[in-house]
Protein backbone atom coordinates (compact mmCIF):
# COMPACT_ATOMS: atom_id res chain seq x y z
CA UNK A 1 0.00 0.00 0.00
CA UNK A 2 1.06 3.56 -0.46
CA UNK A 3 1.09 6.61 1.75
CA UNK A 4 -1.28 9.40 0.76
CA UNK A 5 1.31 12.12 1.27
CA UNK A 6 4.35 12.04 0.49
CA UNK A 7 25.92 -9.29 13.14
CA UNK A 8 27.47 -8.62 14.81
CA UNK A 9 28.88 -7.85 18.21
CA UNK A 10 30.45 -4.43 18.69
CA UNK A 11 34.07 -4.31 17.59
CA UNK A 12 36.71 -3.73 20.19
CA UNK A 13 37.73 -0.07 20.14
CA UNK A 14 41.16 0.35 18.66
CA UNK A 15 43.09 2.69 20.84
CA UNK A 16 44.03 5.88 19.07
CA UNK A 17 42.33 4.90 15.80
CA UNK A 18 40.07 7.38 14.03
CA UNK A 19 38.10 6.22 11.05
CA UNK A 20 37.30 9.05 8.75
CA UNK A 21 35.76 9.81 5.47
CA UNK A 22 39.00 11.59 4.70
CA UNK A 23 40.83 8.28 4.96
CA UNK A 24 38.46 6.68 2.49
CA UNK A 25 38.78 9.60 0.08
CA UNK A 26 42.32 10.84 0.43
CA UNK A 27 44.20 9.18 3.29
CA UNK A 28 44.65 12.66 4.79
CA UNK A 29 44.36 11.57 8.42
CA UNK A 30 47.44 10.18 10.15
CA UNK A 31 46.73 8.08 13.25
CA UNK A 32 48.96 6.50 15.90
CA UNK A 33 49.39 2.70 15.57
CA UNK A 34 46.84 0.68 17.54
CA UNK A 35 49.35 -0.44 20.18
CA UNK A 36 50.81 2.97 20.92
CA UNK A 37 49.83 4.80 24.12
CA UNK A 38 49.04 8.51 24.28
CA UNK A 39 51.84 10.63 25.69
CA UNK A 40 51.52 11.89 29.25
CA UNK A 41 52.02 15.60 29.97
CA UNK A 42 55.74 16.36 30.03
CA UNK A 43 56.67 12.96 28.62
CA UNK A 44 58.20 12.30 25.24
CA UNK A 45 56.49 10.12 22.68
CA UNK A 46 57.95 8.51 19.61
CA UNK A 47 54.49 7.89 18.13
CA UNK A 48 52.39 11.02 18.68
CA UNK A 49 48.93 11.27 17.12
CA UNK A 50 49.08 13.81 14.32
CA UNK A 51 45.74 14.82 12.90
CA UNK A 52 45.88 17.08 9.92
CA UNK A 53 43.09 19.65 9.65
CA UNK A 54 40.43 19.03 7.02
CA UNK A 55 40.83 21.11 3.86
CA UNK A 56 38.87 24.34 3.59
CA UNK A 57 35.26 23.53 2.73
CA UNK A 58 34.01 24.66 -0.66
CA UNK A 59 30.45 24.90 0.68
CA UNK A 60 28.41 26.73 3.32
CA UNK A 61 27.42 24.84 6.49
CA UNK A 62 25.13 22.06 5.19
CA UNK A 63 22.31 20.05 6.75
CA UNK A 64 23.12 16.65 8.27
CA UNK A 65 20.17 14.25 8.48
CA UNK A 66 21.04 12.83 11.90
CA UNK A 67 20.53 15.23 14.80
CA UNK A 68 23.22 15.82 17.38
CA UNK A 69 22.63 13.34 20.22
CA UNK A 70 20.21 11.17 18.23
CA UNK A 71 20.29 7.36 18.32
CA UNK A 72 19.72 5.59 14.99
CA UNK A 73 19.83 2.05 13.65
CA UNK A 74 22.71 0.13 12.12
CA UNK A 75 21.53 0.68 8.52
CA UNK A 76 21.27 4.48 8.73
CA UNK A 77 23.30 6.37 6.09
CA UNK A 78 24.67 9.86 6.71
CA UNK A 79 23.00 12.34 4.35
CA UNK A 80 24.59 15.76 3.83
CA UNK A 81 22.49 18.30 1.94
CA UNK A 82 24.16 21.46 0.67
CA UNK A 83 22.64 24.90 0.20
CA UNK A 84 24.11 25.28 -3.29
CA UNK A 85 25.13 22.81 -6.03
CA UNK A 86 28.64 21.42 -5.62
CA UNK A 87 30.87 21.65 -8.67
CA UNK A 88 33.99 20.01 -7.22
CA UNK A 89 32.71 16.88 -5.51
CA UNK A 90 36.14 15.53 -4.66
CA UNK A 91 37.02 18.75 -2.82
CA UNK A 92 33.77 18.57 -0.88
CA UNK A 93 34.47 14.99 0.15
CA UNK A 94 37.93 15.95 1.39
CA UNK A 95 36.36 18.62 3.61
CA UNK A 96 33.96 16.16 5.29
CA UNK A 97 35.18 14.17 8.25
CA UNK A 98 33.46 11.08 9.68
CA UNK A 99 34.90 9.46 12.81
CA UNK A 100 33.56 6.47 14.72
CA UNK A 101 34.44 4.62 17.91
CA UNK A 102 34.55 1.25 16.13
CA UNK A 103 35.88 0.16 12.77
CA UNK A 104 33.42 1.21 10.06
CA UNK A 105 35.18 1.97 6.77
CA UNK A 106 32.82 3.27 4.14
CA UNK A 107 32.39 5.52 1.15
CA UNK A 108 30.69 8.58 -0.33
CA UNK A 109 28.04 8.43 -3.04
CA UNK A 110 26.18 11.34 -4.59
CA UNK A 111 22.44 11.57 -5.28
CA UNK A 112 22.63 14.95 -7.03
CA UNK A 113 24.70 18.12 -7.06
CA UNK A 114 23.32 19.18 -3.67
CA UNK A 115 23.45 15.92 -1.73
CA UNK A 116 26.14 13.43 -0.80
CA UNK A 117 25.67 10.34 1.35
CA UNK A 118 28.11 8.22 3.32
CA UNK A 119 27.61 4.77 4.79
CA UNK A 120 29.86 2.00 6.02
CA UNK A 121 30.61 -0.94 3.74
CA UNK A 122 28.54 -3.13 6.07
CA UNK A 123 25.98 -2.23 8.72
CA UNK A 124 27.37 -0.03 11.48
CA UNK A 125 28.69 -1.99 14.47
CA UNK A 126 26.05 -1.88 17.21
CA UNK A 127 26.45 0.71 19.95
CA UNK A 128 29.00 2.86 18.13
CA UNK A 129 29.50 6.62 18.55
CA UNK A 130 29.88 8.64 15.36
CA UNK A 131 30.80 12.26 14.68
CA UNK A 132 30.37 14.06 11.36
CA UNK A 133 32.02 17.43 10.67
CA UNK A 134 31.13 19.14 7.40
CA UNK A 135 31.98 22.77 6.70
CA UNK A 136 30.92 24.19 10.05
CA UNK A 137 28.10 21.72 10.75
CA UNK A 138 28.77 19.00 13.33
CA UNK A 139 26.63 16.10 14.50
CA UNK A 140 27.63 13.53 17.09
CA UNK A 141 25.19 10.63 17.30
CA UNK A 142 24.91 7.04 18.51
CA UNK A 143 24.27 3.78 16.68
CA UNK A 144 21.96 1.68 18.84
CA UNK A 145 21.45 -2.06 19.07
CA UNK A 146 21.51 -4.12 15.87
CA UNK A 147 17.73 -4.38 15.35
CA UNK A 148 17.27 -6.31 12.09
CA UNK A 149 14.09 -7.83 10.64
CA UNK A 150 14.21 -10.45 7.88
CA UNK A 151 11.36 -11.96 5.88
CA UNK A 152 11.45 -14.70 3.26
CA UNK A 153 8.40 -15.00 1.03
CA UNK A 154 8.71 -18.78 1.35
CA UNK A 155 7.90 -18.68 5.09
CA UNK A 156 5.91 -15.42 5.26
CA UNK A 157 7.29 -14.78 8.75
CA UNK A 158 9.13 -11.63 9.82
CA UNK A 159 11.95 -12.64 12.16
CA UNK A 160 13.28 -9.80 14.30
CA UNK A 161 16.68 -10.01 15.97
CA UNK A 162 18.36 -7.67 18.41
CA UNK A 163 22.15 -8.02 18.48
CA UNK A 164 21.77 -11.42 16.83
CA UNK A 165 19.15 -12.81 19.22
CA UNK A 166 15.64 -13.56 17.98
CA UNK A 167 13.18 -11.37 19.91
CA UNK A 168 9.97 -11.77 17.87
CA UNK A 169 8.46 -13.70 14.97
CA UNK A 170 5.50 -12.14 13.15
CA UNK A 171 3.40 -13.89 10.47
CA UNK A 172 2.96 -11.62 7.46
CA UNK A 173 1.22 -11.33 4.11
CA UNK A 174 3.29 -9.70 1.36
CA UNK A 175 2.39 -8.32 -2.06
CA UNK A 176 0.01 -10.45 -4.13
CA UNK A 177 0.59 -11.26 -7.84
CA UNK A 178 0.93 -8.03 -9.78
CA UNK A 179 1.92 -6.14 -6.63
CA UNK A 180 4.87 -8.23 -5.46
CA UNK A 181 6.92 -6.73 -2.65
CA UNK A 182 10.39 -5.74 -3.93
CA UNK A 183 13.31 -7.73 -2.56
CA UNK A 184 16.23 -6.02 -0.88
CA UNK A 185 17.31 -4.19 2.24
CA UNK A 186 14.98 -1.48 3.48
CA UNK A 187 15.75 1.24 6.04
CA UNK A 188 13.15 2.09 8.67
CA UNK A 189 11.87 5.65 8.20
CA UNK A 190 8.94 7.40 9.82
CA UNK A 191 6.55 5.63 12.19
CA UNK A 192 2.90 6.66 12.29
CA UNK A 193 0.29 5.42 14.75
CA UNK A 194 -2.43 6.25 12.21
CA UNK A 195 -2.30 7.13 8.52
CA UNK A 196 -4.48 7.10 5.42
CA UNK A 197 -3.43 4.89 2.52
CA UNK A 198 -4.74 5.88 -0.91
CA UNK A 199 -4.21 3.90 -4.11
CA UNK A 200 -4.73 7.01 -6.24
CA UNK A 201 -1.31 8.29 -5.12
CA UNK A 202 0.29 5.70 -7.42
CA UNK A 203 -2.22 5.83 -10.25
CA UNK A 204 -4.98 3.40 -9.22
CA UNK A 205 -8.31 5.22 -8.74
CA UNK A 206 -10.16 4.51 -5.52
CA UNK A 207 -13.11 3.35 -7.67
CA UNK A 208 -10.96 0.71 -9.40
CA UNK A 209 -11.46 -2.92 -8.28
CA UNK A 210 -7.91 -2.74 -6.87
CA UNK A 211 -8.39 0.75 -5.48
CA UNK A 212 -8.59 1.67 -1.82
CA UNK A 213 -8.58 4.55 0.62
CA UNK A 214 -8.51 3.53 4.23
CA UNK A 215 -7.01 4.42 7.57
CA UNK A 216 -4.49 1.98 9.02
CA UNK A 217 -2.83 1.76 12.40
CA UNK A 218 0.82 1.38 13.43
CA UNK A 219 2.46 2.00 10.07
CA UNK A 220 6.26 1.89 9.89
CA UNK A 221 7.66 3.23 6.62
CA UNK A 222 10.22 1.03 4.86
CA UNK A 223 10.46 2.83 1.51
CA UNK A 224 9.63 6.19 0.00
CA UNK A 225 7.82 4.29 -2.75
CA UNK A 226 5.15 3.30 -0.25
CA UNK A 227 6.12 0.03 1.42
CA UNK A 228 5.15 -0.18 5.11
CA UNK A 229 4.83 -2.73 7.87
CA UNK A 230 1.34 -2.00 9.19
CA UNK A 231 -1.64 -3.45 10.99
CA UNK A 232 -3.98 -5.33 8.65
CA UNK A 233 -6.61 -7.06 10.80
CA UNK A 234 -8.59 -7.89 7.64
CA UNK A 235 -5.85 -10.28 6.45
CA UNK A 236 -4.89 -12.04 9.69
CA UNK A 237 -6.20 -15.31 8.28
CA UNK A 238 -3.77 -15.06 5.37
CA UNK A 239 -0.75 -13.86 7.32
CA UNK A 240 1.85 -16.62 7.35
CA UNK A 241 0.08 -18.47 4.54
CA UNK A 242 -0.59 -16.38 1.42
CA UNK A 243 0.05 -12.95 -0.05
CA UNK A 244 -2.80 -10.45 -0.18
CA UNK A 245 -1.35 -6.94 0.07
CA UNK A 246 -0.52 -4.33 -2.55
CA UNK A 247 3.17 -4.56 -1.59
CA UNK A 248 3.22 -3.78 2.11
CA UNK A 249 4.04 -6.26 4.87
CA UNK A 250 0.66 -6.87 6.52
CA UNK A 251 0.78 -8.02 10.14
CA UNK A 252 -1.62 -8.23 13.07
CA UNK A 253 -2.45 -5.10 15.04
CA UNK A 254 -0.49 -6.44 18.03
CA UNK A 255 2.62 -7.14 15.95
CA UNK A 256 2.40 -3.82 14.08
CA UNK A 257 2.18 -1.92 17.39
CA UNK A 258 5.16 -3.85 18.79
CA UNK A 259 7.28 -3.22 15.72
CA UNK A 260 6.51 0.51 15.66
CA UNK A 261 7.31 0.87 19.37
CA UNK A 262 10.53 -1.16 19.29
CA UNK A 263 12.12 -0.13 16.00
CA UNK A 264 13.88 3.16 15.35
CA UNK A 265 14.89 5.19 12.33
CA UNK A 266 17.76 3.49 10.54
CA UNK A 267 16.94 -0.10 11.52
CA UNK A 268 17.09 -2.70 8.75
CA UNK A 269 14.37 -4.84 7.17
CA UNK A 270 15.56 -7.45 4.65
CA UNK A 271 13.07 -9.00 2.20
CA UNK A 272 13.99 -12.06 0.10
CA UNK A 273 12.34 -14.65 -2.11
CA UNK A 274 9.53 -12.65 -3.71
CA UNK A 275 8.76 -12.51 -7.43
CA UNK A 276 9.19 -8.74 -7.35
CA UNK A 277 12.13 -6.60 -8.50
CA UNK A 278 14.85 -5.28 -6.21
CA UNK A 279 14.10 -2.11 -4.27
CA UNK A 280 15.73 0.82 -6.04
CA UNK A 281 18.93 2.17 -4.51
CA UNK A 282 17.55 5.60 -5.41
CA UNK A 283 14.38 5.15 -3.38
CA UNK A 284 15.73 7.27 -0.51
CA UNK A 285 15.53 4.32 1.88
CA UNK A 286 17.12 1.78 -0.45
CA UNK A 287 20.78 2.72 -0.03
CA UNK A 288 21.92 -0.86 0.65
CA UNK A 289 20.67 -2.23 -2.69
Amino acid sequence: MHYEANKQQPHRLRRGLLLTAAIAATGALIAVPAQAQPALPGAGSSNPVVEQPAPQANFAPPNINIADGETVGVAQPIIITFKEPIEDRAAAERAIKVTSSADAPGNFYWTGDKQVRWKPAEFWPANTDVTVVAGGTTSSFHIGDAFVATVDDATKVITVTRNGEVVREMPTSLGKPGYETPNGTYIVGERLEKMTMDSSTYGVPVTDPEGYKLEVEYATRLSNSGIFIHAAPWSVGQQGYSNASHGCLNVSTEDAKWFLENSRRGDAVIVTGTQGPTLSAGDGLGDWN
